[in-house]
């Protein structure tokens, strides 16, 4: 079965796409379509993440899944939050919103923060009953970047029990403990669930 991957961010393609291949569907790539991006205009992850999906479910009349995800930490009272992507504006590339969260945090001794990730399918555009999945991974946030891997915060994200920053994970190590590896766990467990009755 044909299904959207709804996202123009290739590190989150090719972090979900081996995991969602693996429960059958033969996955469609917004980034490969005509689908204009979806105005993300919620309040929460969970609302952007179905405003995401039901976007591409109706331009296209496939099944669709999306995810929300972005950082939340502690002493910024869960900022940058649903802005992780436009935390230091609307063209922000990745080191300029890095920039900001050390600026923001230039002052604070308390750096925990975690990653958030909600993931929707929706079996149409007009799906009442999406399945949805939510999963969180715990660090904190380093002085200085560390690591050339990963994208987005990843190389201010620290795994003390790793004592690797994200963007320093082997691939396949981030992909299955992060929350977005987490989350799309789930997801499928639920796919498959769903499609055995």
């Amino acid at each position: 079965m044909d299904l959207v991957l709804a996202t123009r961010n290739q590190g989150k393609v090719e972090e979900m796409r081996p995991m969602l291949a693996s429960v059958g569907f033969n996955l469609i790539n917004q980034t490969d379509t005509d689908i204009p991006s979806a105005v993300e205009d919620g309040a929460t992850f969970v609302e952007n993440a179905l405003i995401k999906a039901r976007s591409v479910a109706k331009a296209t009349g496939l099944p669709s899944i999306a995810d929300d995800s972005g950082l939340v930490v502690q002493a910024l009272h869960g900022a940058p939050g649903i802005y992780s992507a436009r935390y230091a504006g609307e063209d922000a590339s990745d080191a300029d919103n890095n920039q900001r969260l050390l600026e923001a945090l230039s002052e604070q001794s308390d750096r925990r923060a975690f990653f958030f990730c909600c993931m929707v399918f929706l079996r149409s555009a007009e799906d009442p009953t999406p399945l949805i999945a939510t999963a969180q991974w715990h660090g904190e946030i380093l002085q200085a970047p560390r690591g050339d891997g990963g994208f987005g915060y990843d190389p201010l994200f620290w795994l003390p029990e790793h004592k690797q920053s994200a963007a320093q994970l082997p691939k396949a190590t981030k992909n299955s403990i992060s929350h977005r590896g987490q989350a799309c766990a789930k997801l499928v467990e639920a796919l498959n669930v769903h499609a055995n009755n």
